[in-house]
């Protein structure tokens, strides 16, 4: 059915076919990463699970993020209900939660507390942040913003960002065009 508690995430076959499709080996990641080669195969071949930051290594090795490699371990589904109950909660100050499971057109992630990065993104494709709860401040193309309750951004793809919580019990949710689509272009926007 659509709950999937039964089926772990496995994330190995993800992990080597990026790898593959860069056509990199296994030394070349590890040294990337800091991880070593036999760890990188034992996770490859679902022998090791890695922990969130050894994903998110491994993820920045291969030039992507931990959230697209498990997005691709989990196969499509036409109809997936997660609850709120689900695994897949980091825990910590910032509770991150994937709200759609697979290898989908889109993205979609419920980012709970104090969520501060520091990174800056750029996206391939389109995003949009909805503030559920509390406050964030992003920084767009050289501009601040303040975003409370109710309040959206929308982010075409391409566009340089970063966000943090502004408040402690922040609620936001993330949805963004995958970054394996190719978006057209809006005829409208080229002038």
């Amino acid at each position: 059915m659509g709950d999937h508690k039964e089926r772990p995430l496995r994330v190995g076959a993800a992990v080597r076919r990026r790898r593959r499709a860069l056509e990199l080996t296994l030394a070349v990641v590890a040294e990337r990463s800091g991880l070593s080669v036999p760890f990188l195969s034992q996770v490859e071949n679902e022998r090791a699970r890695p922990s969130r930051p050894s994903l998110e290594r491994i993820a920045d090795a291969l030039g992507t993020t931990a959230v697209d490699l498990l997005a691709a371990a989990d196969p499509a589904c036409s109809v997936d209900v997660l609850r709120a109950d689900d695994e897949g909660v980091t825990p910590g100050r910032a509770r991150v939660r994937t709200l759609v499971r697979g290898h989908h057109q889109m993205h979609a992630m419920e980012f709970i507390g104090e969520y501060d990065d520091g990174r800056e993104f750029q996206h391939r494709n389109d995003e949009l942040m909805y503030v559920v709860d509390g406050a964030v401040e992003v920084e767009a193309e050289g501009r601040a913003h303040r975003l409370g309750r109710g309040d959206t951004l929308y982010l075409s793809g391409g566009v340089r960002h970063r966000w943090r919580a502004a408040e402690p019990d922040t609620r936001v949710i993330v949805v963004a065009v995958a970054d394996h689509i190719e978006a057209l272009e809006d005829p409208s926007r080229r002038r």
